[in-house]
């Protein structure tokens, strides 16, 4: 647990407005929480920091969201877990349940792609600030830089899922700085995969509450890595096997789920909504949500051990490299997106100027990120 002292009052105030103001994805959420708990707040180092991210993805369930359930562990212990969790959650899944009341009562999306469209340069300056500070505090060697370039070079070349490439990073690294205690892990790998699979079951039209609850619970508890791969595990399930959704209900559901701040896996709230109106929503929610609470309160109080021990200290180095590779190819991904005009006809000039402003304002004058990201939404409200 943290040596600092920080209130209730603060976790909550902090995490609200992060839910409300993450947009990005989870390396934008994990960029956010950077920022302000170990650059502005000091309520973590840089390297623990960097422990936190590598455990998550050790274990099912969204990243970012498991990352800000950590941060409240490590500052106030279980209590600060379940608020900081909840203070993340609860706003998002408020808004996206406001805005799927809106589709299902009109049959479309609210049109806010003016706002989108401004706060996109932002993120990709919250995240370059942000890669930048935690690359200096990851790749401390020659050995990890390599791992780093190794990882860039899978997540491009071979086209392997990010979260593939850290346990391997992790399980190359710690081999290479422990040879012979590190060959038992290579046991543990396979017996994951089977994790990453859900069975599908007998088609249904109109599921009710607890089997929905279940579905989505099972999600969490096996959903490894980013909240985008949700999109993977329930296309087949939700359209074609159990027939909840049609096609374009499952789209826009997923609109829903990622375009709205907060955590991707939101999503389920949209889908619950459709499905089974507000108590649908809820049971969703709280399914796919409830294993990450469970598994971080449970492994938490490891990390610390974990860094203490010459193997495991190895996997996290290793894994740490792999994750600045993953928020590098994520960056450069983002930043090609986030200059285009409107139409994405072209590069447009406005959100270059967006975007390297917002990097000057970071690293020269400290601007609080949520200034930003507000000043990138009124630009592009501007300018529709």
């Amino acid at each position: 647990m943290s040596d600092q002292v920080v209130s209730y009052g603060e976790l909550i105030r902090l995490f609200i407005r992060l839910s409300l103001t993450a947009f990005g994805g989870p390396v934008a959420h994990i960029a956010l929480a950077e920022d302000e708990v170990v650059n502005r707040r000091k309520w973590l180092t840089r390297e623990h920091y960097l422990d936190l991210i590598a455990a998550t993805n050790l274990i099912p369930g969204p990243n970012s969201t498991e990352v800000m359930i950590h941060i409240g562990y490590t500052v106030r212990g279980i209590p600060g877990a379940l608020v900081t969790g909840a203070c993340f959650i609860i706003p998002a899944f408020l808004l996206t349940l406001v805005l799927s009341i809106i589709y299902v009562n009109t049959g479309s999306l609210p049109q806010a792609q003016a706002v989108f469209w401004g706060i996109k340069p932002v993120v990709v300056a919250i995240i370059a600030n942000a890669g930048w500070r935690l690359l200096r505090s990851a790749l401390k060697g020659v050995d990890l830089w390599v791992v780093f370039l190794l990882s860039i070079a899978a997540i491009v070349l071979l086209a392997l899922p990010e979260v593939v490439v850290m346990l391997i990073a992790g399980v190359l690294y710690a081999l290479y700085k422990t040879l012979a205690p590190g060959m038992l892990s290579l046991w543990v790998l396979p017996g994951l995969l089977p994790l990453l699979q859900v069975t599908p079951e007998a088609a249904k039209y109109t599921p009710a509450l607890g089997e929905i609850f279940l579905y989505f619970l099972r999600i969490g508890a096996v959903l490894f890595g980013s909240g985008y791969l949700l999109i993977a595990y329930i296309q087949q399930d939700l359209v074609s096997t159990f027939g909840w959704l049609t096609p374009q209900q499952l789209l826009d559901a997923l609109a829903l789920g990622q375009t709205t701040p907060g955590p991707v896996l939101t999503t389920s709230t949209a889908v619950g909504y459709i499905v089974a109106g507000f108590p649908g929503a809820v049971v969703a929610t709280l399914g796919i949500f409830l294993p990450s609470f469970v598994f971080v309160i449970l492994t938490a109080p490891l990390i610390p051990r974990m860094r203490n021990s010459r193997w495991m200290g190895a996997f996290l180095s290793g894994v740490n490299a792999a994750v600045v590779a993953a928020i590098l190819v994520t960056l450069l991904d983002l930043a090609e997106a986030a200059i285009r005009t409107p139409d994405g006809s072209g590069i447009s000039p406005l959100a270059i100027v967006i975007a390297v402003g917002a990097l000057i304002a970071l690293i020269r004058f400290k601007v609080n990120t949520t200034w930003l990201i507000l000043a990138g939404a009124l630009i592009g409200l501007i300018l529709a």
